[in-house]
């Protein structure tokens, strides 16, 4: 088959689909809405002549030939974006001082290990880091950039999602061992909840359990209530308590043993992470190269977090 930029331009938003989990967040990430999508996809697969993607009102799941495809093409177009950015001497007029502020959990698991790269990519890019809660303004601030969780107000920012994790349950061995295992959520009232606090209304997070369209809410209380997501953590690795972080900040005690997931069979709700910035202005090169480089690292972050699933 000779070259078609068709299928190169349907692959990007196949790419974009898998790492999304839906049409409508690979339309955020990549400026489309959710039909736009879905007709690139459909286009893609008249094409190639095969079917991708399964599409149900609930989910969609890649067909055998669609994982086929894009565990094939990914890396392509990786090197694609790197020779654009070379060719276009990206790494020539990035440069500058950046101030960004971080949700510390995106600090800490995603950008920190990437800092080398970053620091290869763009040496002339300096950046000033700044520790955040996942609200305020960043004007009055004088943030360049900011990584946060939660949905985001339209009105003074441009904001693009990132990736999406999963909320978790979870508890250490030791609480387990001392307290009993709840068998359903119901059962959480029973237990000590650490509670967690919502930046934008200073009020706990509420305890939702999602599978599908059902959303089962439960009230629960707890000795102990916080706005540092380490305390939080750290209190129920020690068996203060029952907790609900986000996945990524956990999968790493999951994996050694350290917590326990309480309900996989309610794996749903998830919380977005998204890219700010100011909108009244055009971004320069510098914020631009920083905002590509954080929807790099995500996107990588996804595709391991799915390689790791399938293969455990």
């Amino acid at each position: 088959m000779s070259f078609d930029g068709r299928i190169l331009s349907g692959m990007t938003v196949l790419a974009a689909v898998v790492e999304a989990g839906s049409f409508s967040r690979a339309g955020e990430l990549l400026g489309m809405s959710a039909s736009g999508v879905s007709r690139s996809i459909s286009r893609l697969e008249e094409r190639l002549g095969v079917r991708l993607v399964d599409r149900t009102t609930r989910a969609l799941h890649l067909t055998s030939e669609g994982a086929g495809l894009y565990e094939r093409a990914v890396q392509h177009l990786e090197g694609i974006a790197e020779a654009a950015n070379y060719v276009s001497g990206a790494s020539e007029t990035v440069r500058g001082t950046l101030r960004v502020g971080l949700n510390p959990i995106f600090a800490q698991h995603i950008l920190a290990p990437k800092l080398p790269l970053l620091r290869e990519r763009y040496p002339d890019l300096e950046l000033i880091v700044l520790q955040q809660a996942d609200v305020g303004d960043l004007v009055t601030e004088g943030i360049d950039v900011a990584v946060r969780f939660g949905p985001q107000p339209p009105s003074t920012m441009t904001s693009r999602l990132l990736l999406e994790t999963r909320v978790l349950t979870v508890a250490s061995p030791e609480y387990l061992a001392r307290y009993g295992r709840p068998k359903r959520p119901e059962k959480l009232v029973d237990h000590d909840c650490i509670q967690y606090i919502d930046p934008r209304n200073n009020k706990p997070f509420s305890w939702e359990f999602h599978r599908g369209r059902k959303i089962l809410p439960v009230k629960t209380r707890g000795h102990l209530t916080t706005t540092d997501v380490d305390v939080m953590v750290q209190a129920c690795v020690s068996g203060a308590g029952i907790a609900q972080p986000l996945a990524l900040s956990v999968d790493h005690l999951i994996a050694s043993g350290a917590l326990v997931e309480l309900f996989p069979e309610w794996p749903d709700e998830t919380y977005p992470l998204y890219a700010a910035r100011p909108s009244r202005r055009l971004p320069p090169a510098a914020v631009e190269a920083f905002l590509g480089f954080c929807v790099e690292i995500c996107r990588e972050h996804q595709r391991l977090a799915i390689s790791s699933k399938r293969t455990g």
